[in-house]
């Protein structure tokens, strides 16, 4: 990508259609399914009747397929952030292999953990450590809002000069000595 604008817009894309149409989708399909919703009939097991109740036997296999692979490129994307933080903690240098193997040894117990205990505990868990990760980009989002502001800013500007937006550090005020990629 040319600008740092183009990806932060196709990610509020990508949220747009996860919340707003596939989330809104399975609830409407619950919904109208008619499958009355319980407290021992919620989560997936509720999607999977509601889908069930529809498509017969293929449905609980489609809902269960589907959240095996939602789940399976969360955990990539996830240690993929992981390494590329532990690279940036670690001066941006690649981390020793053996402190490489005990962080993926802890998010395999983890996982491993979460696949075993009650779901209301892991839901509880994933809760937790959401409001921690809030925590911590929340004064982040705010000590570089300023800069996101300047980088939209200076996207419109070349959009509406009907140029193909490409970003230059030094045009918003960021010093490109500091800047680890867009330079």
């Amino acid at each position: 990508m040319t600008h740092p604008v183009k990806q932060g817009l196709v990610q509020t894309l990508s949220v747009y259609i996860d919340t707003l149409l596939l989330c809104t989708a399975t609830a409407l399909m619950c919904l109208a399914s008619g499958v009355p919703h319980t407290w021992d009939v919620s989560g997936a097991v509720y999607v999977q009747n509601a889908i069930s109740s529809v498509f017969g036997k293929a449905g609980p296999v489609f809902i269960t397929a589907a959240m095996l692979l939602f789940a399976f490129t969360t955990l990539l994307g996830n240690l993929y952030y992981v390494d590329n933080a532990l690279i940036f903690l670690n001066g941006k240098k690649e981390p020793s292999r053996q402190f490489q193997t005990g962080c993926k040894t802890i998010c395999a117990a983890i996982i491993i953990v979460g696949a075993i205990i009650p779901m209301d505990a892991a839901w509880a868990m994933a809760d937790i450590t959401m409001g921690c990760m809030t925590l911590i980009n929340l004064p982040a989002c705010m000590a570089l809002g300023n800069v996101a502001v300047r980088a939209l800013k200076d996207y419109e500007k070349q959009k509406r000069e009907g140029k193909n937006p490409s970003f230059r550090a030094e045009e918003i005020g960021l010093n490109v000595e500091e800047l680890d990629y867009w330079k």
